[in-house]
């Protein structure tokens, strides 16, 4: 559950990204140029963000960011007269409308590019790996390595790690039935 803090911000945040560009622009350049308030639409110690785009060409009627911006500014207050915005009211505002104008401007990202990207990171990682574990003295923990050695015989690997015994038993028929057509046809052959 959302603390009550963290909802008026997240309100806050909601509300700035459903205002269109332009008034995010204009809205921007006002609360760096006007002193800015909270609780009235204008007041001889300031005004609210919304007019100050509007003075600016930000021309919207979005009731719900003056709501969102009264919310997160009264916020646990007992008074709510119109006052100045606090420094950090006016820089939590400043933070969402430059984010919410860079994520904009960002470029989606392209998931086959990533996915590009990321084969290559891997192979190059191999090529610079490879080297090195070849020239590592230290034995492998568990059973020897005998890739070398049994590459070449069909099957040397054929079973897999498995959690259960039907898994188990499944492969073991597999295996079974593969020695059985091999040993057939070895002897259809001779």
């Amino acid at each position: 559950m959302r603390t009550r803090r963290r909802a008026t911000i997240e309100d806050l945040r909601t509300a700035i990204q459903a205002l269109p560009r332009t008034t995010r622009l204009a809205m921007l350049e006002g609360i760096l140029q006007e002193p800015i308030i909270v609780g009235a639409y204008s007041q001889r110690d300031g005004i609210c963000p919304m007019l100050a785009a509007h003075r600016r060409g930000g021309r919207t009627s979005l009731i719900s960011f003056a709501r969102a911006w009264d919310r997160f500014a009264y916020t646990g207050a007992r008074v709510t007269k119109p006052r100045p915005a606090t420094a950090r009211e006016l820089l939590v505002l400043r933070t969402h409308l430059e984010a919410s104008l860079l994520e904009e401007e960002t470029p989606d990202s392209d998931l086959a590019a990533a996915i590009t990207e990321h084969r290559e990171l891997v192979s190059r990682r191999r090529e610079h790996r490879e080297p090195e574990a070849s020239s590592d003295p230290r034995p492998r923990p568990g059973d020897p390595n005998r890739h070398d050695e049994l590459h070449s015989r069909p099957g040397w690997a054929w079973l897999r790690p498995v959690r259960r015994y039907d898994e188990f038993a499944w492969a073991l028929e597999q295996v079974q039935a593969e020695a059985q057509r091999s040993s057939l046809t070895a002897a259809s052959t001779s």
